[in-house]
């Protein structure tokens, strides 16, 4: 790596070298320049990372620049062939307003109607809505009174209706609009005013009532062929918790906890009693499960950046190539190499990493630092470690139709928790936390088959199952 010209890495390994030489300083001064080297070396190897080689978003990275789109030679717009979402003309108008000619404005003589043109304006009213239930009372000749009774749900003087829970509800656990927010949206636009404390009971109210559909949806997740697993740092009170997630194409399924390891796993629920093939990024807590196990390729492809730039490790840069390869060989195969091909391309990979193995050499009993502990690692040593020791797992998607070449479905499945942490910057309780992840796990599996979360929340309002649980 360069900074500024300079060679970082050339000045660190000559330091090194003349310290190593100089027989005349202390161990203690040697061992104080050490340790600032290998500061110098940490802080160098931040310097230099992306969302390329990193797990940083693409927002953080610096200098960011737009990369300018290649000219195809098509024209702007929508492509033949492109499902357009113009605007389009209803066969049934809310108000119909016809215009008549202004004779006046034309030359005399008669006419005959032959029709008419139409053109169509949408447009939005947003009005508030009160209905008043008079309940008719009844006198007998004794005087006892009868009422007739309210329909269910309707108990008191004054009180919400289940649109303004459904509004409340989706702008602030769909679209993360802060409480105030949506106060204010209520209070200027619909005349209702809607306290925080109304708009908390709202959210409790859409939590208690999707306690069944969790236990549902667990019970999906177990018995599925395939997981994909995740996890993120959040911030609850100002301490560091972590919101897990286990996710399909089909079900989402998001919880929060204290702890990042097995003690948050086992309190989901779903991998104890999961024997199917698990998607994730090799944390190492997930392999205490009896399942089959597939890694993450966009992790290794960013790591394998890394060792490349930083590390000037040519076998990462032909390893990545590899893996790009083999996910192109599997998508134009449909999914699933032959037998043959798989071969192929194992062989391949087993003599890159063969190779990598005289640049990238294990540490030897001189790199130990002190006469106890675990002899250090680089990180491209790690990583020629884990693609091989775990070759099956790195693989598995070219053998497998089911597996993908990345976890990405988990990373879209956490991103909307990014987006609310950025917003709110936290969760004021763990309470808030879990109202948050069971009611964004019910409407991302809604919207994953089909079904707006508007929608969504009515029926969960109305005490109403969407479809898709009574058919699965």
């Amino acid at each position: 790596m360069k900074v500024n010209k300079i060679s970082a890495t050339a000045t660190i390994s000559k330091v090194k070298e003349l310290l190593a030489a100089d027989e005349t300083l202390s161990p203690e001064f040697k061992d104080s320049i050490e340790d600032l080297l290998l500061l110098a070396t940490m802080l160098l190897n931040k310097l230099g990372l992306c969302s390329k080689n990193s797990s940083i978003p693409p927002s953080a990275d610096p200098d960011r620049e737009k990369k300018s789109k290649k000219n195809t030679g098509r024209k702007p717009g929508g492509q033949p062939g492109h499902e357009g979402k113009a605007l389009l003309p209803i066969p049934d108008p809310d108000e119909i307003k016809p215009i008549s000619v202004d004779r006046t404005t034309i030359p005399e003589g008669e006419y005959r109607d032959v029709g008419y043109e139409a053109r169509q304006v949408f447009d939005l009213v947003v009005k508030r809505v009160v209905t008043e239930w008079r309940a008719q009372i009844l006198i007998d000749s004794k005087g006892k009174r009868y009422v007739a009774p309210f329909p269910d749900g309707v108990t008191r003087p004054a009180q919400y209706g289940i649109g303004v829970k459904v509004n409340a509800v989706y702008m602030s656990q769909y679209q993360l609009i802060p409480y105030n927010r949506v106060e204010d949206h209520f209070q200027d636009q619909l005349h209702i005013p809607v306290s925080n404390g109304s708009l908390g009971n709202f959210n409790r109210e859409a939590y208690n009532g999707l306690e069944m559909f969790e236990q549902w949806l667990k019970g999906k997740l177990i018995f599925s062929p395939l997981l994909h697993a995740d996890e993120t740092g959040i911030n609850v009170g100002g301490k560091r918790h972590w919101l897990h997630n286990i996710s399909t194409d089909k079900f989402t399924f998001l919880f929060p906890h204290k702890k990042r390891g097995t003690l948050a796993m086992d309190a989901m629920g779903i991998l104890p009693e999961f024997h199917g093939i698990l998607c994730h990024d090799h944390w190492k807590c997930y392999y205490r499960y009896a399942a089959l196990h597939a890694l993450c390729n966009g992790h290794h492809l960013r790591e394998l950046e890394r060792s490349w730039e930083q590390d000037g490790q040519k076998w990462a840069k032909e390893v990545s190539a590899l893996l790009n390869e083999i996910n192109q060989a599997t998508e134009a195969a449909g999914g699933c190499l032959e037998f043959t091909a798989s071969e192929h391309f194992r062989k391949r990979y087993r003599d890159l990493l063969q190779e990598a193995e005289k640049e990238c050499p294990p540490p030897t009993i001189q790199d130990r630092k002190g006469r106890r502990g675990k002899i250090p690692r680089s990180k491209s040593r790690n990583l020629l470690e884990r693609l091989r020791d775990f070759e099956s797992d790195v693989l598995r998607f070219m053998d497998d139709a089911i597996v993908p070449f990345t976890n990405n479905q988990a990373e879209r499945d956490l991103r909307m928790t990014k987006v609310h942490q950025k917003i709110s910057g936290c969760f004021r309780s763990l309470e808030g936390a879990k109202i948050f992840c069971r009611i964004r796990s019910y409407l991302s599996t809604c919207c994953k088959h089909g079904i707006s979360a508007s929608t969504a929340l009515r029926l969960l309002f109305e005490g109403k199952q969407p479809a898709f649980i009574s058919e699965n």
